[in-house]
C-alpha cells in the first residue's frame, strides 16, 4: 500500500522559498523584455507577456513573503509584522496593476488611446492630460508601501538572522534603490528592481535550504531512534536442547 504524503508546515514554507526564488528570476525579466511604454506596444504579444510574467512575479514573491513571515513569527517581531503588512499590499498593487496592463489596456487600446496613454503615463511619472480615476493613488500606495515594507521587512528579516542576513540587507537596499527609477532615463529604470529580484532569491533559497536541513535532520534522527529500539529489543534466547526420552 502506497504511503500517503501529508501536506506540512515545513513543506508549505519550503514551497513558499521557491516561491520567493522564481520570483526574484522573474522580477529581472523585464527589463530584457519590456517593450516601450507607448499605446501601439499595448497590442503586441511582447506586452502581454512581459505584463503577465510581472503578475506571475508578484503573486510569488507574495507568498514568498508571507512564508518567510510565518517561519520567524516571533523572532521578526512587531517590525516584522508591519513590514510584512506593507510589503504584501506592494507586491498585490503591483500584481494588480500589472494584471490591468496585461489583460485591459490591450482591449481598449484602439477605441480609447488617450486613457491608454494616460495610464501609461501615470506608471511611469509623465505628463497626464486627461481623467484616470483613483490610478494615481493606487500607484502612489503600491510605491510607498513597497519602499517602507521592503526596508522594514528586511531589517526585521536581518535582526531576526534565521535566514541569510545579506539578502535581507540587500532587500532593505534594493526597496530604497527603487527611488533612482525615478531618475533613471527610460531605457534602464527597471534595472532599479534588481537588488530587490536579487534579494528574493536569496531569500528564497535561504529560507528552503534552512527547512530542508530541518526535515533531514528529523528523518536522521527518527532513522536513529528506530535503529536504537530494534537493537535494544532484540533479547538473545538460547536454545534449548531436548534429550530424547
Amino acid at each position: 500500500m502506497k504511503e500517503i504524503e501529508t501536506i506540512t508546515t515545513t513543506k508549505l514554507i519550503q514551497a513558499a522559498g521557491i516561491a520567493a526564488l522564481v520570483a526574484g528570476a522573474l522580477f529581472l525579466l523585464p527589463q530584457f523584455i519590456h517593450p516601450e511604454d507607448q499605446v501601439a506596444q499595448v497590442t503586441t504579444t511582447g506586452w502581454a507577456v512581459a505584463h503577465l510574467v510581472n503578475t506571475t512575479m508578484a503573486v510569488l514573491a507574495l507568498i514568498g513573503v508571507t512564508g518567510l513571515y510565518l517561519r520567524q513569527v516571533r523572532e521578526t517581531g512587531v517590525l516584522g509584522l508591519i513590514g510584512f503588512v506593507l510589503l504584501g499590499v506592494g507586491f498585490l498593487m503591483i500584481a494588480m496593476v500589472s494584471f490591468a496592463e496585461a489583460v485591459i489596456l490591450p482591449q481598449i487600446a484602439d477605441v480609447a488611446p488617450r486613457y491608454v496613454n494616460d495610464f501609461l503615463a501615470t506608471l511611469v511619472g509623465g505628463d497626464v492630460k486627461g481623467d484616470v480615476g483613483r490610478l494615481g493613488l493606487a500607484n502612489g500606495v503600491a510605491a510607498v508601501t513597497y519602499l517602507l515594507g521592503g526596508v522594514l521587512f528586511g531589517v526585521a528579516l536581518y535582526r531576526a538572522g534565521i535566514v541569510a542576513r545579506w539578502a535581507a540587507l540587500l532587500l532593505s537596499v534594493g526597496a530604497v534603490a527603487s527611488l533612482a527609477a525615478a531618475v533613471l532615463p527610460e531605457t534602464i529604470f527597471r534595472t532599479a528592481t534588481f537588488p530587490t529580484a536579487v534579494a528574493l532569491m536569496g531569500l528564497g533559497y535561504s529560507l528552503w535550504r534552512e527547512e530542508t536541513a530541518i526535515v533531514t535532520e528529523a528523518t536522521d534522527n527518527v532513522h536513529r531512534v528506530s535503529r536504537n529500539d530494534q537493537s535494544s529489543s532484540f533479547v538473545h534466547v538460547p536454545r534449548r536442547r531436548v534429550t530424547p526420552q
